[in-house]
Protein backbone atom coordinates (compact mmCIF):
# COMPACT_ATOMS: atom_id res chain seq x y z
CA UNK A 1 0.00 0.00 0.00
CA UNK A 2 1.51 3.21 -1.39
CA UNK A 3 1.66 6.42 1.25
CA UNK A 4 -1.17 7.86 -0.60
CA UNK A 5 -3.52 5.39 -0.06
CA UNK A 6 -2.81 5.16 3.67
CA UNK A 7 -3.70 9.37 3.49
CA UNK A 8 -7.14 8.33 2.21
CA UNK A 9 -8.14 5.94 4.59
CA UNK A 10 -11.21 6.88 6.51
CA UNK A 11 -10.56 7.60 10.01
CA UNK A 12 -12.53 8.53 13.17
CA UNK A 13 -12.72 12.01 14.33
CA UNK A 14 -11.82 11.99 18.25
CA UNK A 15 -15.37 12.87 19.19
CA UNK A 16 -16.62 10.15 17.24
CA UNK A 17 -13.65 7.66 19.15
CA UNK A 18 -14.47 8.79 22.41
CA UNK A 19 -17.94 8.05 22.04
CA UNK A 20 -17.39 4.45 20.58
CA UNK A 21 -15.06 3.76 23.68
CA UNK A 22 -17.98 5.06 26.01
CA UNK A 23 -20.43 2.75 24.59
CA UNK A 24 -17.99 -0.30 24.52
CA UNK A 25 -17.39 0.91 28.25
CA UNK A 26 -20.88 0.68 28.94
CA UNK A 27 -21.29 -2.90 27.24
CA UNK A 28 -18.91 -4.44 28.99
CA UNK A 29 -20.36 -3.42 32.29
CA UNK A 30 -23.60 -4.49 31.64
CA UNK A 31 -22.06 -7.92 30.86
CA UNK A 32 -20.14 -8.19 33.42
CA UNK A 33 -23.31 -7.13 35.92
CA UNK A 34 -25.55 -9.55 34.17
CA UNK A 35 -23.22 -12.70 34.56
CA UNK A 36 -22.41 -11.69 38.39
CA UNK A 37 -26.05 -11.43 38.76
CA UNK A 38 -26.57 -14.54 36.67
CA UNK A 39 -23.57 -16.75 38.87
CA UNK A 40 -24.21 -15.36 41.98
CA UNK A 41 -27.57 -13.69 42.45
CA UNK A 42 -26.01 -10.38 43.80
CA UNK A 43 -25.72 -6.82 41.70
CA UNK A 44 -22.79 -4.03 43.58
CA UNK A 45 -24.57 -1.63 45.77
CA UNK A 46 -23.41 0.88 43.55
CA UNK A 47 -23.17 -0.98 39.72
CA UNK A 48 -22.19 2.26 38.08
CA UNK A 49 -20.51 5.26 37.93
CA UNK A 50 -22.44 8.74 38.91
CA UNK A 51 -23.26 10.17 35.26
CA UNK A 52 -22.65 14.37 35.89
CA UNK A 53 -24.57 14.88 32.74
CA UNK A 54 -27.33 13.63 34.18
CA UNK A 55 -26.81 15.11 37.82
CA UNK A 56 -26.48 11.99 39.16
CA UNK A 57 -24.91 11.81 42.84
CA UNK A 58 -24.58 8.67 44.34
CA UNK A 59 -25.60 8.43 48.33
CA UNK A 60 -22.58 6.87 51.05
CA UNK A 61 -23.08 3.81 52.22
CA UNK A 62 -24.07 5.12 56.00
CA UNK A 63 -27.24 7.23 54.02
CA UNK A 64 -28.41 3.91 51.83
CA UNK A 65 -28.04 1.75 54.97
CA UNK A 66 -30.00 4.61 57.05
CA UNK A 67 -32.60 4.73 54.33
CA UNK A 68 -32.84 0.77 53.88
CA UNK A 69 -33.84 0.71 57.32
CA UNK A 70 -36.40 3.24 57.16
CA UNK A 71 -38.04 1.70 54.32
CA UNK A 72 -38.39 -1.18 55.65
CA UNK A 73 -39.57 -0.50 59.31
CA UNK A 74 -42.21 2.11 57.29
CA UNK A 75 -43.73 -0.89 54.98
CA UNK A 76 -45.76 -4.24 56.00
CA UNK A 77 -43.91 -7.15 54.79
CA UNK A 78 -45.63 -7.68 51.61
CA UNK A 79 -45.30 -4.00 50.90
CA UNK A 80 -44.45 -2.31 47.60
CA UNK A 81 -41.73 0.96 47.41
CA UNK A 82 -41.40 3.19 45.03
CA UNK A 83 -37.83 4.44 44.01
CA UNK A 84 -38.41 7.53 41.52
CA UNK A 85 -34.74 8.85 40.98
CA UNK A 86 -32.99 7.28 42.65
CA UNK A 87 -30.99 4.68 41.80
CA UNK A 88 -28.35 3.40 44.24
CA UNK A 89 -31.30 2.49 47.11
CA UNK A 90 -31.96 -0.46 44.40
CA UNK A 91 -29.33 -3.10 45.49
CA UNK A 92 -29.25 -2.66 49.37
CA UNK A 93 -32.90 -2.75 49.52
CA UNK A 94 -33.72 -5.32 47.12
CA UNK A 95 -31.05 -7.83 48.95
CA UNK A 96 -33.12 -7.05 51.95
CA UNK A 97 -36.55 -6.37 51.26
CA UNK A 98 -38.20 -9.85 51.68
CA UNK A 99 -41.36 -10.36 49.88
CA UNK A 100 -41.63 -6.39 49.67
CA UNK A 101 -41.98 -5.48 45.58
CA UNK A 102 -39.11 -2.79 45.03
CA UNK A 103 -39.95 -0.53 41.48
CA UNK A 104 -37.10 1.61 40.36
CA UNK A 105 -38.27 4.61 38.21
CA UNK A 106 -35.68 5.90 36.55
CA UNK A 107 -34.02 7.77 33.64
CA UNK A 108 -30.97 6.00 32.98
CA UNK A 109 -31.02 2.91 30.90
CA UNK A 110 -27.65 1.83 32.09
CA UNK A 111 -30.08 0.39 35.38
CA UNK A 112 -32.41 -1.73 33.00
CA UNK A 113 -30.36 -4.73 34.25
CA UNK A 114 -32.85 -4.68 37.01
CA UNK A 115 -35.04 -6.11 34.75
CA UNK A 116 -38.96 -5.52 35.34
CA UNK A 117 -38.27 -4.32 38.68
CA UNK A 118 -37.01 -1.31 36.30
CA UNK A 119 -39.37 1.16 34.84
CA UNK A 120 -38.21 3.87 31.98
CA UNK A 121 -38.92 7.19 33.73
CA UNK A 122 -38.46 10.88 32.67
CA UNK A 123 -39.97 13.54 35.09
CA UNK A 124 -40.76 15.67 32.48
CA UNK A 125 -43.67 12.94 31.48
CA UNK A 126 -44.42 12.39 34.98
CA UNK A 127 -47.74 9.95 34.10
CA UNK A 128 -45.96 8.58 31.15
CA UNK A 129 -46.08 5.26 33.14
CA UNK A 130 -48.25 1.96 33.70
CA UNK A 131 -51.48 3.17 34.70
CA UNK A 132 -52.11 0.55 37.17
CA UNK A 133 -49.56 1.01 39.20
CA UNK A 134 -51.74 4.42 40.46
CA UNK A 135 -51.86 4.45 44.28
CA UNK A 136 -50.11 1.23 44.67
CA UNK A 137 -47.00 1.55 46.72
CA UNK A 138 -46.48 1.90 50.40
CA UNK A 139 -43.48 3.75 50.17
CA UNK A 140 -42.37 6.62 47.77
CA UNK A 141 -38.57 7.49 47.64
CA UNK A 142 -38.02 10.37 45.49
CA UNK A 143 -34.30 12.20 44.41
CA UNK A 144 -35.81 14.76 41.73
CA UNK A 145 -32.44 14.92 39.37
CA UNK A 146 -32.41 18.96 39.29
CA UNK A 147 -32.53 21.52 41.55
CA UNK A 148 -35.79 23.36 39.54
CA UNK A 149 -39.07 24.50 40.47
CA UNK A 150 -40.38 22.46 36.85
CA UNK A 151 -38.49 18.98 37.79
CA UNK A 152 -39.76 19.09 41.50
CA UNK A 153 -43.31 19.99 40.00
CA UNK A 154 -43.45 17.47 37.71
CA UNK A 155 -41.79 14.69 40.01
CA UNK A 156 -44.41 15.41 42.58
CA UNK A 157 -47.04 14.71 40.11
CA UNK A 158 -45.80 10.75 39.89
CA UNK A 159 -45.28 10.86 43.43
CA UNK A 160 -48.96 11.42 44.02
CA UNK A 161 -49.98 9.02 41.29
CA UNK A 162 -47.76 6.46 42.97
CA UNK A 163 -48.46 6.81 46.52
CA UNK A 164 -51.16 5.44 48.85
CA UNK A 165 -49.82 7.97 51.33
CA UNK A 166 -46.59 7.88 52.65
CA UNK A 167 -43.55 9.67 51.06
CA UNK A 168 -39.82 10.62 51.44
CA UNK A 169 -38.47 13.28 49.66
CA UNK A 170 -34.57 14.10 48.80
CA UNK A 171 -33.78 17.51 47.56
CA UNK A 172 -31.86 20.96 48.09
CA UNK A 173 -32.60 23.03 50.96
CA UNK A 174 -34.14 25.74 48.48
CA UNK A 175 -36.84 23.53 47.64
CA UNK A 176 -38.06 23.19 51.08
CA UNK A 177 -41.23 25.65 50.47
CA UNK A 178 -42.23 24.34 47.25
CA UNK A 179 -41.77 20.77 48.51
CA UNK A 180 -44.55 21.45 51.49
CA UNK A 181 -46.77 23.02 48.67
CA UNK A 182 -46.94 20.38 46.50
CA UNK A 183 -46.77 17.13 48.70
CA UNK A 184 -47.33 18.36 52.58
CA UNK A 185 -43.72 17.09 53.94
CA UNK A 186 -41.69 18.46 56.34
CA UNK A 187 -37.83 18.73 57.08
CA UNK A 188 -36.21 15.52 58.58
CA UNK A 189 -33.39 15.49 60.95
CA UNK A 190 -31.86 12.86 59.27
CA UNK A 191 -29.44 14.94 56.29
CA UNK A 192 -28.66 12.43 53.65
CA UNK A 193 -24.82 11.95 52.15
CA UNK A 194 -23.25 11.78 49.22
CA UNK A 195 -20.22 9.87 48.21
CA UNK A 196 -19.20 12.70 46.63
CA UNK A 197 -19.84 16.25 48.04
CA UNK A 198 -22.89 18.34 46.89
CA UNK A 199 -22.45 22.49 46.64
CA UNK A 200 -25.43 22.65 47.67
CA UNK A 201 -27.34 21.97 50.89
CA UNK A 202 -29.03 19.06 50.80
CA UNK A 203 -32.18 17.60 52.81
CA UNK A 204 -34.40 14.98 53.61
CA UNK A 205 -38.64 16.01 53.71
CA UNK A 206 -41.04 13.39 54.33
CA UNK A 207 -45.05 13.34 54.96
CA UNK A 208 -44.60 11.02 58.09
CA UNK A 209 -42.37 10.98 61.28
CA UNK A 210 -39.07 9.38 59.04
CA UNK A 211 -36.45 9.83 61.53
CA UNK A 212 -37.81 7.94 64.17
CA UNK A 213 -37.49 4.47 62.46
CA UNK A 214 -34.09 5.49 60.62
CA UNK A 215 -32.63 2.71 63.35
Amino acid sequence: MSNSDSDNDPRLSSSTLAALEEFLKEKEERENLLKLISEKDQVPDTPFDENWQLSQFWYNDDTIKAFVNGALNATPANGKIALVSCPTLYSKLKKECGKRQITLFEYDSRFKIFGTDFIQYDYKFPLDIPRHMSSQYDLVIADPPFLSEECLTKTAVTIKFLTKKNIVLCTGAIMAELAERLLDVRKCDFLPGHKNNLANEFYCYSNFNFDIILK
